[in-house]
């Protein structure tokens, strides 16, 4: 599928003033300052993330200043204060409420998280998976059986469970924050075969990024910068994708002898592409300071195809104030932009510390 290059601009919100937004706990010291900012009159916490607030400037929600600290956000069309477990038949009488709330808006898919996803107990995932299953036999057939199959640009009706009750709106994914009810695919990193946490980051920006243009197909090949131990290798490598991995430290054994791997064992400043190579995205999960990663990348965009896809992990110190990371997007992205790089989206990933994920395209 392709999406046009306006629509990944996000449009006004609805004139809603109860909303519920998802801030992640790295954030805590200044969630009271986002908050202010979008213009909270009352806060409710919900989970260990989420914030119920009602604001008389529902736009502030689409300032990029405070919009890249909302993982997820979602005007409250239907709210019901309760507790699941202690509710008998709360299935049936949840889905037949969607019903007789949501049926005429045509939403183009349901889809049911948690407050809590990160939650050991099995109990609210499970009543989840059951109210949505409920929901889509009482509802006419929908368009968007599978998250990820959902046009970005249309409406879904989303909605969140825990101890709290249920919580739900419709809002389209783009202008949410994501393809999930939350925000963007979890991905579970209890597999040991897993490498590091950087392979979910990576998977997780991939899943993003489908809201903003088509995926990349088999065979792309990818310049990673700072590849060491491997972790988002390993995740493109499992996507077919090809890789062009250069690191000062070796790979994890585990990708030794991959077919679609080049292991440049050198310093990212002292790497030089052949003449004529064309890389198809470049990949910068880099430590260090943001200005010094983003003009590495720089020098690399000429062998970058037109129209081809940056993603680059922005590490902030930990973050007391908005304003210090304000300024490092600024600057990264005025770099990228003398570089010849448009930036498409940014935001903060579930697998995300004090980081933000920015994607870039070629111009």
């Amino acid at each position: 599928m392709s999406f046009p290059a306006q629509l990944a601009t996000k449009s006004s919100p609805p004139e809603s003033t109860g909303w519920l937004v998802r801030i992640s706990e790295a954030f805590e010291p200044v969630v009271s300052e986002i908050l202010h900012g979008l213009g909270s009159t009352t806060r409710t916490d919900l989970g260990s993330e989420y914030h119920l607030i009602k604001t008389a400037n529902p736009k502030a929600l689409r300032n990029p200043e405070l919009a890249r600290y909302l993982r997820w956000n979602l005007p409250m069309d239907h709210m019901w204060p309760c507790s699941p477990p202690k509710m008998e038949g709360f299935v049936e009488k949840a889905a037949q409420t969607l019903l007789k709330k949501f049926g005429s808006r045509n939403p183009q898919g349901i889809f049911v998280g948690q407050l809590n996803p990160g939650s050991p107990d099995p109990y609210f995932k499970k009543l989840a998976s059951n109210l949505r299953g409920r929901a889509l036999q009482v509802f006419p057939k929908l368009e968007a059986e599978d998250a990820e199959k959902q046009n970005p640009s249309v409406q879904t009706l989303f909605c969140l469970v825990g101890r709290e009750g249920l919580f739900c709106g419709m809002q389209s994914p783009r202008e949410s924050n994501g393809l999930y009810p939350g925000g963007s695919k979890f991905i579970n990193l209890d597999n040991p075969q897993t490498i590091s946490r950087a392979g979910a980051k990576i998977a997780e920006a991939l899943h993003h990024l489908i809201m903003f243009r088509p995926q990349l197909p088999p065979d792309s090949h990818w310049l990673e910068l700072g590849a060491c131990p491997g972790g988002m290798t390993s995740e493109l490598l499992a996507r077919h994708q090809r890789v062009t991995a250069i690191d000062r430290a070796p790979l994890d054994a585990r990708l030794n002898g991959h077919a679609g791997l080049t292991f440049i064992h050198s310093d990212v400043a002292a790497f030089r592409p052949a003449p004529g190579t064309v890389y198809d995205a470049i990949l910068s999960d880099l430590n260090g300071p943001p200005q010094e990663s983003i003009s590495h990348v720089a020098r690399y965009t000429p062998f970058l195809k037109p129209d081809g896809l940056v993603i680059f992990t922005l590490k902030s110190p930990r973050v007391e104030d908005l304003a210090a990371p304000a300024r490092l997007v600024r600057e990264v992205i005025s770099t990228a932009r003398r570089a010849g790089l448009s930036l498409i989206t940014e935001s903060h990933l579930p697998h995300n510390r004090h980081e933000f994920t920015l994607f870039f395209e070629r111009r």
